[in-house]
C-alpha cells in the first residue's frame, strides 16, 4: 500500500471518520498485517479497553434434517439418511437440562430446515426449554429458519417472532448470512433466504426490542470486495435499527471427517482452500475498522482454532464466545484440532495468556462478573499491543 494512502487511512480512523467501500478494499490489499492489526487494535481498545468478553453457553441442534443442500454444509441430512435425526421436545429438554452445570447462561439453538415438522414444534420447544432452564437465555433460530417458519405456518414473520418471544426467545442467532452478494451467494446457498429477507427479519426483531448478532462466512469462493460489501450492508442496517450487538466472522471449513456414510457433502472444497491464519486476522481487522457502529467483534474459537482466536484479540476482536462443549455444525466438518469444550477456567486462562482482562457476560452483553487480568509484574506474561 502506498505510504500516503496508509497515512490517510490512519488519520480517518483516528479522527472517527467512516471508512468507505474503497477504503475497505484497500485495507484488504495491504500486506502489512502488523500495521493493519495495530490500527484495528486501536479501535477495539477505544471501544472496549483491555476487556475480552465471554459467556458460558451450550449449543443445541434439535434436528439435522434439512430441505436445503448448501454447497459448504456438512451438517444437513435428508430424511431417511442413516445419521439423520430429529429430537422429540422431551429429548431436547432432557439434553439441555444435562448441560445446565457450570452456571450456564445461554442456550444457542440452530436446526436444519425440516420439511415435515409442524410450526407448533418450535414455540413449544422454547417454552418447555424455558420452563426447564428459567435462568438461561434462549438464543435461537437463524433468519433462514424464521423465513422457513413463515412457509410452514402461513404466518408473517412479525407474528412468528411475537409468539417465539412469548415462548422465551431472547435473541435470534446470526446465521444464514454467509455472503450476501448474489455473485457469490447463488453458488453457495441452496435456500430462498437472501439479503432482502435476512435483513427484513432482523429489522423486525430489532423493532421488537431483540438484540441480535450478525455473521459472515468467509474464506471460500468470495473475494475481499464481497466481504466489504457484506459488512457495509450490515453497517447500513445498523445505522437504521441499532440492533446488532456483535459481528462474527466465521471461517469456512473443509469436510474432513464426515465420511461415515461415504459422502463428502461440501461441494466447494475441491476448488477452495480454507483461509490461512493471516487471512483470518486480516478479516477481523478490516471488519473492526469498517464496523464503526457495532460495539463488539467476536472470534468463534471453534472455527478458527484457539491460537488464532487469541491472536484475533490483538486484531480487533473483543469477544471469545463461550464454552460451547459440542458444535455439530462445524465439528461435523473439520478435524483441524479445535477442542469440543473449553471450560470457564480454560477461557480465563486463554484470555489472560493473550494479555487481556476477562469479563463474563450474558446474551445481552450485560456484565455477570469481572476477573483479574494478566499479571503486569510477570515479564513472561504477554500484554496487549500498546496504543
Amino acid at each position: 500500500m502506498d505510504l500516503g494512502l496508509k497515512r490517510e487511512l490512519e488519520e480517518k480512523v483516528r479522527a472517527g471518520v467512516r471508512l468507505t467501500r474503497e477504503d475497505g478494499i484497500a485495507l484488504y490489499e495491504s500486506d502489512d498485517l502488523a500495521w493493519l492489526g495495530g490500527l484495528a487494535h486501536e479501535v477495539r481498545t477505544r471501544k472496549n479497553g483491555d476487556v475480552v468478553h465471554f459467556n458460558v453457553n451450550r449449543h443445541l441442534n434439535m434436528t439435522n434434517v434439512c430441505t436445503a443442500s448448501c454447497a459448504y454444509c456438512s451438517f444437513q441430512r435428508k430424511p431417511g439418511e442413516k445419521d439423520a435425526y430429529t429430537m422429540r421436545i422431551e429429548e431436547a429438554v432432557k439434553l439441555a437440562k444435562a448441560m445446565e452445570g457450570e452456571n450456564l447462561t445461554e442456550l444457542h439453538i440452530v436446526n436444519g430446515l425440516h420439511p415435515n415438522l409442524p410450526w407448533r414444534y418450535y414455540p413449544r420447544s422454547l417454552s418447555e426449554l424455558k420452563k426447564a432452564l428459567p435462568g438461561v437465555s434462549l438464543k435461537a433460530f437463524t433468519a433462514t429458519e424464521i423465513h422457513h417458519f413463515e412457509t410452514i405456518s402461513g404466518m408473517p414473520a412479525s407474528e412468528i417472532l411475537d409468539e417465539l418471544i412469548e415462548a422465551g426467545l431472547e435473541s435470534l442467532t446470526g446465521g444464514g448470512a454467509e455472503i450476501f452478494d448474489w455473485e457469490v451467494r447463488q453458488h453457495i446457498v441452496d435456500h430462498r433466504t437472501h439479503w432482502e429477507d435476512w435483513s427484513r427479519i432482523h429489522r423486525l426483531a430489532h423493532e421488537k426490542g431483540l438484540k441480535t448478532p450478525a455473521t459472515m462466512l468467509y474464506g471460500h469462493i468470495e473475494e475481499p470486495r464481497h466481504r466489504v460489501d457484506h459488512v457495509l450492508r450490515l453497517r447500513e442496517l445498523q445505522d437504521e435499527t441499532g440492533g446488532f450487538q456483535v459481528f462474527i466472522p466465521l471461517r469456512y471449513q473443509h469436510d474432513f471427517v464426515d465420511m461415515q456414510d461415504g459422502k463428502v457433502r461440501n461441494r466447494l472444497q475441491a476448488r477452495t482452500q480454507m483461509a490461512t491464519g493471516a487471512e483470518a486476522l486480516k478479516t477481523f481487522a478490516v471488519s473492526r475498522l469498517l464496523f464503526d457502529n457495532v460495539p463488539h467483534v467476536k472470534v468463534f474459537w471453534v472455527m478458527h482454532g484457539v491460537q488464532t482466536a487469541q491472536l484475533a484479540l490483538q486484531h480487533g476482536a473483543d469477544d471469545m464466545d463461550g464454552s460451547v462443549v459440542e458444535y455439530k455444525i462445524t465439528h461435523d466438518a473439520d478435524n483441524f484440532g479445535t477442542p469440543n469444550k473449553l471450560t470457564r477456567e480454560d477461557l480465563l486462562d486463554l484470555i489472560r495468556d493473550a494479555g487481556f482482562r476477562p469479563v463474563e457476560r450474558n446474551t445481552r452483553y450485560e456484565i455477570i462478573r469481572e476477573y483479574e487480568g494478566a499479571d503486569p509484574e510477570r515479564r513472561e506474561s504477554p500484554q496487549p499491543m500498546r496504543v
